[in-house]
């Protein structure tokens, strides 16, 4: 790919990270945000080492067209690039049952209302399998049977 067309991607990726949440935004830790989140809401995290990162874009292009799937089912999706990241972020992915890979281009976590890591993807998903994954937690299904 000719640097012009770099670009463009480069541009693309960072406009599409503007409406889900970054964690280079954020004055806060990976873990406080992620604390911030527990009980309440479900947590999808995206690492890609860049902005750039095909996989990166495809999968949250993926999300936002399924947003009303999301909101449904209470799951935020927090974005953390490689270059974004602290070391304490960082140590926390690696040791904290997330089963980190800093050499990973990309990676994906799943993880539930308690504060788990549920599922961890390497490649995008497609909204119909992380749906039926949040969809068979025992804390879904009773909100499901409540809002009957």
């Amino acid at each position: 790919m000719r640097p012009a067309g770099l670009w463009l991607v480069a541009l693309l990726a960072l406009i599409s990270l503007n409406s889900m949440e970054s964690v280079g935004n954020q004055q806060k830790s990976l873990k406080a945000l992620l604390d911030e989140k527990k009980d309440h809401r479900r947590v999808v995290l995206l690492y890609g080492r860049q902005a750039a990162q095909g996989h990166l874009i495809d999968q949250q292009q993926i999300f936002r067209a399924a947003q009303s799937g999301m909101d449904e089912r209470d799951i935020d999706v927090i974005v953390t690039l490689d270059y974004e990241m602290t070391e304490p972020d960082r140590w926390y992915l690696m040791h904290n049952h997330f089963n980190f890979v800093p050499s990973d281009d990309f990676a994906g976590y799943l993880i539930g209302k308690d504060g788990t890591m549920k599922h961890k993807f390497t490649k995008p998903i497609s909204t119909n399998e992380l749906f039926a994954l949040v969809d068979a937690m025992p804390m879904r299904k009773a909100e499901k049977k409540k809002g009957e």
